[in-house]
């Protein structure tokens, strides 16, 4: 097969942790549409993950799939340096990994775990990876890392779920401003900031949360993980080059209020 132009994205090499399905998936298939090379991670599904290692392949695009359980900690610096001598150096790092605690088994553990299992993988493992390849990169002169936040986190959601999550995007969010303090001027940091994406927990929630989510949106809609990846696409691209320590929404615009029809 012909390679296809190289985009925007061409001789750069991308880590999209978490890109099995989802919103990773989406954000892995879009950077390599864009010209990325693309190292896919998977926590324990490495058949979805070689999935989407074929779909790149496709394109005419490198790839190779890493399986590391972000749930050890132990696991953290051996992923930074496999990614880094598969290319020899690392330009995009995105931290979408996140443990699914809403859908099957997990959804039906104590508070307690739950709180354990979101603060192991969310936020030791976003900053402890952001950490090892910001020090990589930094000293290599330049590199963009993207984390994932959640626009919830900081106008606040009843319930424990809500509380769960706020408590940790909320800490990715504010961390991430301060590591792009902590790494500039050679690297870029911003956390990209979902609102309701209709993912796996969204294709099976009932009918209030289905409501809720177009209720919430300005757009009248669920966003699509699609969504979520045009704009990480943009983040991580020359184009994004003046923005750093921010955090970039993409909620369908939703302020806090319910929209009113009338």
């Amino acid at each position: 097969m012909d390679e296809i132009p190289s985009g925007e994205l061409g001789g750069l090499t991308a880590v999209v942790t978490g890109s099995s399905r989802g919103i990773g998936r989406a954000i892995a298939l879009e950077l390599a549409a864009g010209g990325a090379t693309v190292l896919i991670h998977a926590g324990h599904d490495q058949q979805a993950a070689e999935a989407v290692a074929r779909e790149i392949r496709a394109m005419g695009r490198q790839t190779e799939v890493a399986m590391a359980e972000l749930a050890d900690p132990v696991e953290y610096e051996p992923l930074v340096e496999r990614a880094w001598q598969w290319q020899a150096g690392v330009d995009i790092w995105v931290n979408n990994a996140g443990a699914d605690i809403l859908t099957d088994e997990p959804a039906a553990r104590p508070f307690d775990e739950k709180l354990a299992t979101l603060l192991q993988v969310d936020v030791t493992g976003t900053i402890r990876l952001s950490r090892l390849v910001g020090e990589k990169m930094k000293a290599a002169g330049g590199g963009v890392i993207l984390n994932i936040g959640w626009d919830g986190a900081e106008r606040g959601m009843a319930g424990d779920s809500g509380q769960l999550f706020a408590a940790a995007k909320g800490a990715v969010m504010a961390f991430s401003r301060s590591l792009a303090r902590s790494l500039a001027p050679e690297v870029r940091v911003n956390c990209l900031v979902p609102g309701w994406i209709r993912t796996g927990w969204g294709k099976q929630a009932s009918e209030y949360w289905q409501d809720r989510a177009r209720g919430e949106s300005l757009l009248d809609r669920w966003g699509t993980p699609a969504d979520v990846a045009r704009v990480a696409h943009f983040l991580v691209s020359p184009a994004a080059g003046f923005i750093t320590g921010q955090t970039v929404n993409v909620n369908g615009g939703f302020d806090g209020e319910l929209r009113v029809e009338g």
